[in-house]
């Protein structure tokens, strides 16, 4: 069971809220016997997480929730849980660009990239139309990475303005909808495509007859732009990887990861891991179980030892994984959809063994994660309408 863990006495800090003094669990022997836990975000009313809201006058912050001890080794006893922004219809792809110092996002529904400015934290449009786009990422040498819904294929965006498609077909056949994408060092580009994107809200249904409009009901031209529309779903949910000369190889396939989502490495790139979710639009397959998939990595890019690294059930709640990240020590970082299971979406924290850490609470669920900050450092979270953050006691591995 997950829990409250802290030893050294700047964590047995009190707070007043609602006129009452409030104490950590867990504190020293000579604290008082009736501390009780601080408010969450599984209160009523729940905590404000804004910039306007009551300051958290906790050490921990009462929504980092650990279940073993070396949670608090990657966490910060003093940084508190932040809503940087609301107003998104759905938040995905967080990525941050070290250079200058931005986070950006996409708004799936809203067909749009969205970002947010270190400096003082300005809030803009930043890419509109995004064609959909959902997982971001910036590779070795700086270059942004997207993932696009509506034109099922994956895009570089150049140092000098110009977009080199990257992918958009295997073996003559165009892809479902790509989700995530992440780079390698040795210049190959790693991506998910499951079917997500095969719908009115988050990109275009199939044409008539196609898996997601097997009815034909739906009009998969109106709003979009005239070569929009004639596509249907060919292929199975898979991942995939494009070499340096633009080659794309199928590497994981449906019966290895159904409906892959998010994907990241290890720090040393000896192993994948792939958020295997559930199904989506026109899925006739079984579907991914909500569970993290791991496989090792060979130097010539293949895959082997296909292992669940975890079913990703906290407390007996499932807590969905999506967007995925390591931190310099191996540990695995998952964003959580715990549906109505009020208390469990935001983050799960795991060994490279796969056994829990801990939680990071969030009051919606979390969509995709990444980290950045000058320190890479900072845990960003795009969760639903929302953007969080939370500095850490770790770095994130890699670029973001």
């Amino acid at each position: 069971m997950t829990k409250h863990i802290s030893h050294l006495s700047r964590r047995q800090a009190l707070g007043a809220l609602g006129g009452g003094a409030v104490a950590l669990t867990g504190v020293a022997a000579n604290a008082q016997s009736t501390a009780v836990e601080p408010l969450s975000t599984i209160t009523t009313p729940r905590r404000e997480f804004g910039p306007d809201a009551d300051p958290n006058v906790y050490f921990w912050d009462p929504d980092l929730v650990a279940a073993e001890d070396g949670f608090w080794g990657v966490m910060q006893p003093n940084a508190s849980i932040e809503r940087l922004w609301t107003g998104a219809r759905w938040a995905e792809g967080p990525a941050w660009n070290s250079v200058g110092k931005y986070l950006i996002w996409s708004d799936i529904p809203e067909n749009r990239q969205m970002r947010w400015l270190d400096e003082d934290g300005h809030v803009s449009e930043f890419r509109k139309p995004s064609n959909n786009s959902n997982g971001n990422s910036f590779d070795y040498q700086g270059r942004q990475l997207s993932a696009e819904h509506l034109t099922r294929r994956v895009v570089r965006y150049e140092l000098d303005g110009s977009v080199t498609i990257l992918a958009d077909m295997f073996e003559g056949k165009r892809f479902n909808s790509p989700n995530d994408i992440v780079a390698h060092p040795d210049g190959s580009y790693w991506f998910t495509d499951p079917p997500y994107g095969g719908q009115l809200y988050e990109g275009a249904p199939d044409a008539a007859g196609g898996p997601s409009n097997a009815a034909g009901l739906l009009n998969p031209r109106l709003g979009q732009p005239p070569e929009i529309g004639d596509w249907n779903r060919e292929m199975e949910t898979a991942t995939y990887r494009v070499d340096g000369s633009g080659t794309v190889t199928r590497v994981a396939t449906e019966a290895d990861a159904a409906d892959p989502n998010g994907l990241c490495f290890s720090p040393d790139q000896s192993v994948l891991y792939i958020a295997s979710t559930g199904k989506g639009p026109g899925d006739t397959g079984p579907g991914g179980n909500g569970e993290i998939i791991a496989m090792d990595v060979a130097a010539d890019g293949t895959l082997s030892n296909r292992r669940v690294f975890s079913d990703c059930v906290v407390d007996g709640v499932k807590c969905g994984p999506d967007g995925l990240r390591t931190d310099v020590a191996g540990n695995v970082w998952a964003s959580s959809n715990a549906g109505r299971n009020v208390g469990y979406s935001g983050v799960t924290i795991w060994t490279p063994e796969g056994t829990l850490l801990g939680r990071i609470r969030l009051p919606e669920v979390c969509g995709n994660i990444c980290f950045g900050g000058p320190k890479r450092n900072r845990l960003f979270m795009a969760a639903s309408q929302s953007i969080y953050s939370v500095f850490t006691g770790t770095q994130g591995a890699g670029p973001a």
